[in-house]
């Protein structure tokens, strides 16, 4: 179903950037999830997206064999980096200084000869997600097993996610990591504004859009 999907996906009209991935067990973890997967979409409006969620053969197909269905609408925020040679998000000009939420996109090509060390390291820079409230959702996901990997959050607010990210001295010393060893190939880091939601999903339910 996932890899049938780049035909039709490559034709919808208003699509500017697509990404099919799929899921790790028990979070960020490298082995698959072969219950959860995962399109992203980037939209030229959200008319468009509607249009397609909607009438979509492709999702009617989906639904029908699937338990659960969650869609999140996003607005980016903040984006550096690259994704498969450039940077696909654009930051958005209506951000909402009321609604608090945020949801964090990061993804990296490992390199070969550093995977061990990098999958070695990983439960040890996640730790601190246990004991952060702020955190409402988190999922590792993916292109390819391993070697082309993401995560994606969705926090309670900025302070949450800056406290995970520089407060904690585990995942202070992943990004010291990161920049002594040069375990990436490729990464990237995105920010957004979650702001209207379809369907329903564990720990995400209450989300008030």
């Amino acid at each position: 179903m996932m890899q049938f999907a780049h035909k039709p996906l490559k034709k919808v009209r208003g699509l500017q950037e697509y990404k099919l991935m799929g899921s790790g067990k028990d979070g960020f973890n490298p082995f698959a999830d072969w219950s959860v997967y995962v399109l992203l979409q980037i939209w030229e409006n959200e008319e468009v997206a509607n249009s397609f969620f909607d009438t979509s053969q492709l999702i009617e197909r989906y639904l029908k064999k699937s338990e659960k269905r969650y869609t999140l609408f996003l607005k980016n925020t903040k984006s550096r980096g690259y994704w498969s040679g450039k940077n696909p998000f654009i930051e958005s000009k209506t951000i909402s200084t009321d609604n608090p939420f945020v949801a964090v996109i990061t993804r990296a090509t490992i390199k070969i000869r550093f995977l061990h060390k990098f999958w070695k390291y990983v439960p040890t820079s996640q730790r601190p997600l246990a004991h952060n409230n702020g955190l409402i959702y988190t999922k590792g996901i993916g292109e390819v097993p391993f070697l082309q990997m993401a995560t994606f959050s969705i926090w309670k607010d900025k302070d949450s996610l800056m406290q995970f990210a520089y407060g904690s001295k585990e995942h202070s010393r992943a990004i010291a990591k990161t920049k002594e060893l040069k375990w990436y190939s490729e990464e990237l880091f995105s920010r957004f504004q979650p702001y209207k939601s379809i369907g329903s999903w564990n720990g995400i339910d209450y989300l008030p859009f």
